[in-house]
């Protein structure tokens, strides 16, 4: 553990509180009054359940920043109770627990490049690629005539999520996809 004071704490950080337990940092911001101490608000998600927390500090307090090891995985497969992931240098093999992910799960494919966080040997975060291209199952057929600019019609993608696309997207199209939170970014340039 490293000690930071808590004015130095940034968004992204890990940090160990009485607990025992990590918390990563949502936001973090110092207050200066022009009377008073100044203090620090330390808004964390445990990393355990995901409850969220408050924390307010005097700038100048002691923090206990984790060491987090950030490497890159390759996602193998689901044995149905973790998914399975590769490390690119050494080839040793990590199972990931489900909860872990969530609903991001939908867009692992198979030899995705991940990058996941570890803590202690144990995995903390799995941070998947920004954008995925997926192929469009079922939709709407075109309607000529329709126009992109405001409409959007819903599309079932073969990953089984449903997002919406513009009109003139059909199906059998492969599309890029945001896996943050599943809308349609633009055609596959493929």
């Amino acid at each position: 553990m490293v000690k930071v004071i808590a004015s130095n704490v940034r968004k992204g950080n890990v940090l160990e509180l009485d607990d025992g337990k990590l918390y990563v940092v949502l936001t973090a911001e110092s207050f200066f009054p022009g009377k008073g101490t100044p203090t620090t608000q330390i808004d964390m998600r445990r990393i355990s359940d995901g409850v969220k927390t408050t924390q307010r500090y005097k700038t100048t307090d002691p923090c206990e920043k984790a060491q987090i090891d950030h490497q890159d995985f390759t996602y193998l497969y689901d044995d149905g109770e973790a998914f399975v992931f590769m490390n690119q240098e050494n080839y040793e093999q990590l199972q990931v627990p489900h909860d872990l992910i969530g609903d991001q799960a939908a867009y692992l494919q198979e030899n995705m490049k991940c990058e996941i966080a570890m803590f202690n040997g144990q995995a903390i975060t799995v941070e998947l690629p920004q954008r995925v291209v997926l192929e469009i199952v079922e939709t709407e057929p075109v309607t000529k005539g329709q126009t992109a600019a405001s409409s959007y019609k819903p599309a079932l993608l073969s990953n089984g999520v449903k997002t919406t696309v513009p009109p003139h997207v059909s199906s059998g199209t492969r599309i890029v996809v945001n896996t943050a939170d599943g809308t349609y970014v633009e055609r596959a340039k493929d």
